[in-house]
Protein backbone atom coordinates (compact mmCIF):
# COMPACT_ATOMS: atom_id res chain seq x y z
CA UNK A 1 0.00 0.00 0.00
CA UNK A 2 0.99 3.40 -1.28
CA UNK A 3 -0.72 6.81 0.13
CA UNK A 4 -0.44 10.23 -0.89
CA UNK A 5 -2.00 12.87 1.68
CA UNK A 6 -2.53 15.50 -1.19
CA UNK A 7 -3.54 18.63 1.40
CA UNK A 8 -2.86 18.76 5.03
CA UNK A 9 -1.68 21.74 7.11
CA UNK A 10 1.15 19.83 8.75
CA UNK A 11 3.13 22.85 10.15
CA UNK A 12 -0.25 23.17 12.40
CA UNK A 13 -0.69 19.44 13.58
CA UNK A 14 3.04 20.19 15.03
CA UNK A 15 1.80 23.04 16.49
CA UNK A 16 -1.88 21.60 17.84
CA UNK A 17 0.27 18.24 19.28
CA UNK A 18 3.53 19.02 20.00
CA UNK A 19 4.60 16.45 19.21
CA UNK A 20 8.61 15.97 17.43
CA UNK A 21 8.11 16.29 13.41
CA UNK A 22 10.22 13.14 13.30
CA UNK A 23 7.46 10.99 15.64
CA UNK A 24 4.68 12.42 12.83
CA UNK A 25 6.68 11.67 9.62
CA UNK A 26 7.34 8.06 11.52
CA UNK A 27 3.33 7.65 12.28
CA UNK A 28 2.33 8.49 8.55
CA UNK A 29 5.00 6.11 7.16
CA UNK A 30 3.92 3.00 9.11
CA UNK A 31 0.83 3.82 7.65
CA UNK A 32 2.16 3.94 4.18
CA UNK A 33 1.49 7.13 3.81
CA UNK A 34 4.65 7.99 1.97
CA UNK A 35 3.85 11.57 0.32
CA UNK A 36 2.19 14.39 2.16
CA UNK A 37 2.02 17.70 0.54
CA UNK A 38 1.49 20.69 3.24
CA UNK A 39 -0.23 24.26 2.13
CA UNK A 40 0.45 27.50 3.15
CA UNK A 41 -2.60 29.37 4.36
CA UNK A 42 -1.04 32.99 5.28
CA UNK A 43 2.27 34.30 4.27
CA UNK A 44 3.29 34.55 8.21
CA UNK A 45 3.79 30.55 7.41
CA UNK A 46 5.82 30.19 5.07
CA UNK A 47 9.46 29.80 6.11
CA UNK A 48 8.22 27.51 8.60
CA UNK A 49 6.62 25.21 5.90
CA UNK A 50 9.72 25.41 3.92
CA UNK A 51 12.04 24.93 6.99
CA UNK A 52 9.46 21.98 7.63
CA UNK A 53 9.89 19.59 4.26
CA UNK A 54 13.52 20.57 4.22
CA UNK A 55 13.82 18.27 6.76
CA UNK A 56 12.02 15.06 5.25
CA UNK A 57 12.90 15.87 1.23
CA UNK A 58 11.30 12.45 0.54
CA UNK A 59 8.15 12.71 2.26
CA UNK A 60 6.69 16.08 2.82
CA UNK A 61 6.43 18.66 -0.22
CA UNK A 62 4.59 22.04 0.37
CA UNK A 63 2.05 24.22 -1.55
CA UNK A 64 1.89 28.16 -1.05
CA UNK A 65 -0.55 30.37 -1.22
CA UNK A 66 -3.13 32.79 0.36
CA UNK A 67 -6.36 31.13 1.54
CA UNK A 68 -9.81 33.65 1.30
CA UNK A 69 -10.37 32.93 5.28
CA UNK A 70 -7.82 35.16 5.93
CA UNK A 71 -8.61 37.78 3.28
CA UNK A 72 -8.96 40.77 5.71
CA UNK A 73 -5.19 40.11 6.72
CA UNK A 74 -4.11 39.61 3.60
CA UNK A 75 -1.94 42.71 1.95
CA UNK A 76 -0.58 43.30 -1.75
CA UNK A 77 2.97 42.23 0.10
CA UNK A 78 1.95 39.13 0.76
CA UNK A 79 0.99 38.41 -3.11
CA UNK A 80 4.54 39.91 -3.83
CA UNK A 81 6.23 37.39 -1.31
CA UNK A 82 4.18 34.55 -3.01
CA UNK A 83 5.70 35.48 -6.62
CA UNK A 84 9.02 35.47 -5.09
CA UNK A 85 8.77 32.60 -3.25
CA UNK A 86 7.59 30.66 -6.26
CA UNK A 87 10.03 31.86 -8.30
CA UNK A 88 12.66 30.24 -6.31
CA UNK A 89 11.76 26.65 -8.02
CA UNK A 90 12.28 24.69 -5.19
CA UNK A 91 11.28 21.38 -6.07
CA UNK A 92 9.63 20.40 -2.73
CA UNK A 93 7.43 23.36 -4.01
CA UNK A 94 4.42 21.56 -5.92
CA UNK A 95 1.29 23.73 -5.90
CA UNK A 96 0.11 26.89 -5.54
CA UNK A 97 -1.76 26.37 -2.19
CA UNK A 98 -4.16 27.05 -0.62
CA UNK A 99 -6.46 29.34 -2.67
CA UNK A 100 -9.81 29.61 -3.38
CA UNK A 101 -13.34 31.57 -2.28
CA UNK A 102 -15.52 31.50 0.67
CA UNK A 103 -18.93 32.56 0.91
CA UNK A 104 -20.11 30.89 3.95
CA UNK A 105 -19.45 33.86 6.25
CA UNK A 106 -21.07 36.96 5.36
CA UNK A 107 -18.82 39.30 6.89
CA UNK A 108 -16.37 37.97 4.01
CA UNK A 109 -19.42 38.91 1.45
CA UNK A 110 -19.54 42.29 2.13
CA UNK A 111 -18.97 43.89 -1.44
CA UNK A 112 -15.06 44.97 -0.56
CA UNK A 113 -14.10 41.84 0.98
CA UNK A 114 -15.50 40.36 -1.73
CA UNK A 115 -14.04 41.65 -4.86
CA UNK A 116 -10.12 41.24 -2.48
CA UNK A 117 -11.17 37.30 -2.54
CA UNK A 118 -11.88 37.70 -6.30
CA UNK A 119 -8.80 39.99 -7.07
CA UNK A 120 -6.34 37.72 -4.96
CA UNK A 121 -7.61 34.56 -6.22
CA UNK A 122 -7.40 35.99 -9.95
CA UNK A 123 -3.58 36.67 -8.88
CA UNK A 124 -3.01 33.58 -7.57
CA UNK A 125 -4.04 31.95 -10.48
CA UNK A 126 -2.04 33.59 -12.87
CA UNK A 127 1.13 33.00 -10.80
CA UNK A 128 -0.12 29.39 -10.96
CA UNK A 129 0.02 29.81 -14.38
CA UNK A 130 3.36 31.72 -15.11
CA UNK A 131 4.82 29.29 -13.13
CA UNK A 132 3.40 26.02 -14.27
CA UNK A 133 2.33 24.59 -11.15
CA UNK A 134 -0.93 22.67 -10.28
CA UNK A 135 -3.77 24.71 -7.54
CA UNK A 136 -5.09 23.18 -4.66
CA UNK A 137 -8.72 25.35 -4.24
CA UNK A 138 -10.70 26.01 -1.26
CA UNK A 139 -14.40 26.42 -2.27
CA UNK A 140 -17.10 26.83 0.04
CA UNK A 141 -20.73 27.67 -1.13
CA UNK A 142 -19.02 29.15 -4.22
CA UNK A 143 -18.38 26.32 -6.63
CA UNK A 144 -20.95 27.88 -9.28
CA UNK A 145 -18.71 31.20 -8.60
CA UNK A 146 -15.36 29.52 -8.98
CA UNK A 147 -16.09 27.32 -12.11
CA UNK A 148 -16.23 30.94 -13.93
CA UNK A 149 -12.66 31.95 -12.25
CA UNK A 150 -11.37 28.63 -13.45
CA UNK A 151 -12.82 28.36 -17.13
CA UNK A 152 -11.29 32.41 -18.03
CA UNK A 153 -8.20 31.11 -16.14
CA UNK A 154 -7.67 28.11 -18.24
CA UNK A 155 -4.69 26.66 -16.15
CA UNK A 156 -2.65 24.46 -18.13
CA UNK A 157 -1.44 22.41 -15.26
CA UNK A 158 -5.10 22.83 -14.03
CA UNK A 159 -5.30 21.27 -9.92
CA UNK A 160 -7.74 20.11 -7.22
CA UNK A 161 -11.16 20.85 -5.85
CA UNK A 162 -10.06 20.40 -2.02
CA UNK A 163 -12.43 18.94 0.35
CA UNK A 164 -15.20 18.51 -2.39
CA UNK A 165 -18.59 18.18 -1.10
CA UNK A 166 -21.35 19.33 -4.19
CA UNK A 167 -23.08 18.03 -6.29
CA UNK A 168 -22.63 15.14 -9.28
CA UNK A 169 -23.24 18.23 -12.05
CA UNK A 170 -20.76 20.19 -9.72
CA UNK A 171 -18.25 18.23 -9.80
CA UNK A 172 -18.40 16.81 -13.21
CA UNK A 173 -18.13 20.45 -14.55
CA UNK A 174 -14.79 20.95 -12.73
CA UNK A 175 -13.72 17.30 -13.88
CA UNK A 176 -14.32 18.43 -17.40
CA UNK A 177 -12.22 21.70 -16.93
CA UNK A 178 -9.28 19.16 -16.10
CA UNK A 179 -9.66 19.41 -12.19
CA UNK A 180 -9.09 16.50 -10.17
CA UNK A 181 -11.59 16.22 -7.14
CA UNK A 182 -10.21 16.14 -3.85
CA UNK A 183 -11.72 12.87 -1.42
CA UNK A 184 -11.57 13.62 2.41
CA UNK A 185 -13.55 12.54 5.47
CA UNK A 186 -16.57 13.51 4.99
CA UNK A 187 -17.26 10.34 3.30
CA UNK A 188 -16.75 8.34 6.71
CA UNK A 189 -19.67 9.86 7.87
CA UNK A 190 -23.02 7.75 6.84
CA UNK A 191 -25.40 10.66 7.32
CA UNK A 192 -22.69 12.47 4.12
CA UNK A 193 -25.37 10.82 1.45
CA UNK A 194 -24.66 13.77 -0.98
CA UNK A 195 -21.09 13.56 -0.92
CA UNK A 196 -20.89 9.85 -1.05
CA UNK A 197 -23.51 9.25 -3.62
CA UNK A 198 -21.21 12.25 -6.08
CA UNK A 199 -17.75 10.46 -5.16
CA UNK A 200 -18.99 6.98 -5.98
CA UNK A 201 -20.55 8.00 -9.22
CA UNK A 202 -17.21 9.76 -10.35
CA UNK A 203 -14.58 8.71 -12.77
CA UNK A 204 -12.02 6.67 -10.44
CA UNK A 205 -8.91 8.47 -12.72
CA UNK A 206 -10.83 12.18 -11.13
CA UNK A 207 -10.01 11.17 -7.51
CA UNK A 208 -7.08 11.99 -5.25
CA UNK A 209 -7.02 11.64 -1.43
CA UNK A 210 -6.46 14.07 1.37
CA UNK A 211 -6.87 14.63 5.20
CA UNK A 212 -6.81 18.07 5.55
CA UNK A 213 -4.92 17.57 9.21
CA UNK A 214 -5.33 18.48 11.41
CA UNK A 215 -9.15 19.78 10.30
CA UNK A 216 -11.73 17.63 8.89
CA UNK A 217 -11.91 14.83 11.44
CA UNK A 218 -12.89 11.72 10.37
CA UNK A 219 -15.62 9.62 12.30
CA UNK A 220 -14.91 8.07 15.18
CA UNK A 221 -11.88 10.22 16.12
CA UNK A 222 -14.42 13.94 16.12
CA UNK A 223 -12.75 16.69 18.61
CA UNK A 224 -9.43 15.03 17.94
CA UNK A 225 -6.48 16.76 15.61
CA UNK A 226 -7.12 14.58 12.49
CA UNK A 227 -3.64 13.28 11.14
CA UNK A 228 -2.39 11.84 7.82
CA UNK A 229 -2.20 8.57 8.82
CA UNK A 230 -6.09 8.53 8.81
CA UNK A 231 -6.39 8.68 5.25
CA UNK A 232 -6.02 4.78 5.43
CA UNK A 233 -9.64 5.36 6.76
CA UNK A 234 -10.93 7.60 3.95
CA UNK A 235 -9.53 4.89 1.80
CA UNK A 236 -11.65 2.38 3.37
CA UNK A 237 -14.62 3.86 3.40
CA UNK A 238 -13.62 5.09 -0.85
CA UNK A 239 -13.71 1.66 -1.47
CA UNK A 240 -16.84 0.74 0.68
CA UNK A 241 -18.84 2.86 -1.95
CA UNK A 242 -16.82 1.70 -5.36
CA UNK A 243 -17.44 -0.87 -7.52
CA UNK A 244 -13.98 -1.18 -8.44
CA UNK A 245 -11.55 -3.68 -6.57
CA UNK A 246 -9.47 -1.89 -3.92
CA UNK A 247 -6.24 -3.13 -5.01
CA UNK A 248 -7.42 -0.92 -8.72
CA UNK A 249 -8.47 2.04 -6.48
CA UNK A 250 -5.22 2.16 -4.79
CA UNK A 251 -2.74 1.92 -7.58
CA UNK A 252 -4.85 4.75 -9.78
CA UNK A 253 -5.37 7.05 -6.79
CA UNK A 254 -1.79 7.09 -6.39
CA UNK A 255 -1.02 7.77 -9.93
CA UNK A 256 -3.54 10.34 -10.01
CA UNK A 257 -2.03 11.89 -6.89
CA UNK A 258 1.66 11.85 -8.45
CA UNK A 259 0.71 12.85 -11.77
CA UNK A 260 -1.02 16.00 -10.98
CA UNK A 261 1.87 17.03 -8.92
CA UNK A 262 4.63 15.91 -11.04
CA UNK A 263 6.20 13.04 -8.45
CA UNK A 264 8.37 10.59 -9.17
CA UNK A 265 5.32 7.19 -8.69
CA UNK A 266 8.20 4.84 -8.01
Amino acid sequence: MRFFDTHTHFDYLVRQTDEPVAQLVQKALQSAVEKILIVGVQSQDFVNIEKLTALYPKNLYYGLGLHPLYIQKHRQSDLDLLEKKLAYNNPSCIAVAEIGLERHYPELLREQLWKKQCDFFTTQLQLAKQFQLPVSIHSRQAHDQLFGFLKVANLSRCGVIHGFSGSYQQAKRFIDLGYKIGVGGTITYQRANKTRNTIAKLPLDALILETDSPDMPINGFQGQPNRPERIRQIFTALCSIRSEPSTQILQVIWQNSCRLFLLDQD
